[in-house]
C-alpha cells in the first residue's frame, strides 16, 4: 500500500458535527498550494446509488464539487448497508475489507500530492466489524484531526476520550477543531478551548463559528423529507428555507411571523394565504416557498397566478403539524450543487482553520507546492 503520499484523517466525536464541512474547506484551502488532492471515505453509513453502486453521499459531494478524477467506487469502498453488521458477525471477512480499503486508497492517492480521508462517527464507530475510525486511520498510516461540536467542557472531555482510541492504535493525534460555535461564545471558546486542551497536551487547530445558512434545509430536501412533490418551481429546489411558518392565521396576521426566506406551510384550500404570499402584500424576499398540506390544492386560477409570481409550491399528503415536525427534526447535509453553502463553508474554514499549522504538523514541504 502507498505510504509516501501525505495524508490526513478527519475524524469527529459523533455524526453530523462537521467532518464533511472541514473536508470541503480544507480541500479548497490546500488547492492553491497542492495541485492534486485525493479524497476517500473508507467506511460510509449514508449512501446513494451511482451507476448501480452504493456510494457514500459525502464522496459524491467532494467529487462533484472538486472534480477529483478518482473512480467514485474508490472514494467510497465500503458502504455499510442495513444488514452489513449482521453478515460480518456471522461471516467475518476482515482481511478482504482491509485489502479493499488499501486498494481504494492507492487509487485515490495515485499521482496526488495529498489525500484527505474522512471518517464516520466517533473514533470507535465501526468497531463491531473491526474497522473503527481509529483502526482505519492506523491501516492507512494517517495522522488525525478531530472535529468536535461547540462548547468548552464537552469538546475537551470528548477529545480526550476519542484520542485514547487513536493512541491505542498508534495513530498520531494532531489536534482538535471546535465547530458550530455560537458567535457570542466565539472568543471565549477560542481562549479557554486552547488553554483547556493545552493542559492535556492537545493543540487547538481552529474554532469555526456557527453559520445559519448551513443549518437550514433547501426546498428540495424539505420535499424529500415530507414525501411531497413540486407542483410549481422544481428548479428552485436549491433555495434555502431559513424560517418555517405554519400559517393557521389570517393573511394579515401572518406578516409578523415572516422573515426573509420563510417557508409557509398551509392547507391548500387557504387561498387567502396562498394569494397573499404570491402577491406583493409581503416583502418579495419574505417567502421562499409554500408547502400545501393534506393533499389539498387551490383552484387552477390561483395556481396560474402563483406561476406568474414564480413562487415554488410543494404539496404533501401530511398534515401541517407533521410537516413542520419533520422539517425541524431534519439532519441538514450539504449536497452537490448547493453552491451558496459550499462557498460559505470554504470561506469559514479558510478564515478559522489554521491550515498553515496543519501543513507544518504534516511536514508538507515547499517542494510539494504548485510553482507560480
Amino acid at each position: 500500500m502507498n505510504t509516501t503520499t501525505p495524508r490526513l484523517f478527519i475524524a469527529a466525536t459523533e455524526q453530523n458535527v462537521g467532518k464533511t464541512t472541514t473536508c470541503l474547506g480544507l480541500y479548497a484551502a490546500l488547492r492553491p498550494a497542492l495541485a492534486k488532492i485525493g479524497f476517500i471515505k473508507p467506511v460510509g453509513q449514508r449512501f446513494v446509488e451511482v451507476e448501480g453502486k452504493r456510494i457514500d453521499e459525502d464522496s459524491v459531494l467532494i467529487q462533484q464539487t472538486f472534480g477529483t478524477e478518482i473512480p467514485i467506487e474508490d472514494m467510497s469502498p465500503i458502504a455499510v448497508e442495513p444488514d452489513f453488521t449482521r453478515r460480518y458477525i456471522n461471516h467475518a471477512n476482515h482481511d478482504a475489507l482491509v485489502r479493499r480499503i488499501q486498494h481504494s486508497f492507492d487509487r485515490s492517492a495515485w499521482e496526488k500530492d495529498f489525500v484527505i480521508i474522512e471518517g464516520t462517527g466517533h473514533a470507535g464507530v465501526g468497531s463491531v466489524f473491526d474497522l473503527s475510525n481509529a483502526k482505519v486511520a492506523s491501516i492507512l498510516h494517517s495522522k488525525v484531526v478531530l472535529v468536535t461540536p461547540g462548547g468548552i467542557g464537552r469538546p475537551i472531555d470528548e477529545a480526550v476520550l476519542n484520542k485514547a482510541l487513536f493512541d491505542r492504535e498508534g495513530v498520531e493525534f494532531l489536534g482538535v477543531v471546535i465547530n458550530k460555535v455560537r458567535p457570542e461564545k466565539f472568543e471565549q471558546t477560542l481562549e479557554f478551548g486552547r488553554k483547556g486542551l493545552a493542559r492535556l497536551g492537545i493543540e487547538l487547530l481552529g474554532v469555526i463559528p456557527e453559520e445559519p445558512i448551513l443549518m437550514k434545509p433547501t426546498l428540495r430536501e424539505v420535499c424529500e423529507r415530507i414525501r411531497g412533490q413540486f407542483i410549481i418551481g422544481e428548479n428552485s429546489g436549491r433555495l434555502s428555507a431559513t424560517n418555517i411558518v405554519v400559517a393557521a392565521m389570517t393573511s394579515s396576521n401572518l406578516r409578523k411571523d415572516l422573515r426573509p426566506g420563510s417557508l409557509v406551510i398551509t392547507p391548500g384550500d387557504r387561498e387567502d394565504i396562498i394569494l397573499a404570499c404570491a402577491s406583493d402584500q409581503f416583502d418579495n424576499r419574505a417567502v421562499s416557498g409554500l408547502v400545501l398540506s393534506e393533499g389539498l390544492q387551490p383552484h387552477e386560477t390561483v395556481l396560474n397566478m402563483i406561476r406568474t409570481a414564480g413562487l415554488p409550491i410543494i404539496t404533501s399528503e401530511l398534515d401541517a403539524f407533521t410537516i413542520a415536525s419533520r422539517i425541524h427534526s431534519m439532519t441538514i447535509k450539504t449536497l452537490p450543487g448547493d453552491d451558496q453553502k459550499i462557498s460559505r463553508i470554504q470561506e469559514l474554514i479558510g478564515q478559522h482553520l489554521d491550515v498553515a499549522r496543519i501543513r507544518e504538523l504534516l511536514g508538507l514541504s515547499a517542494a510539494a507546492e504548485v510553482v507560480g
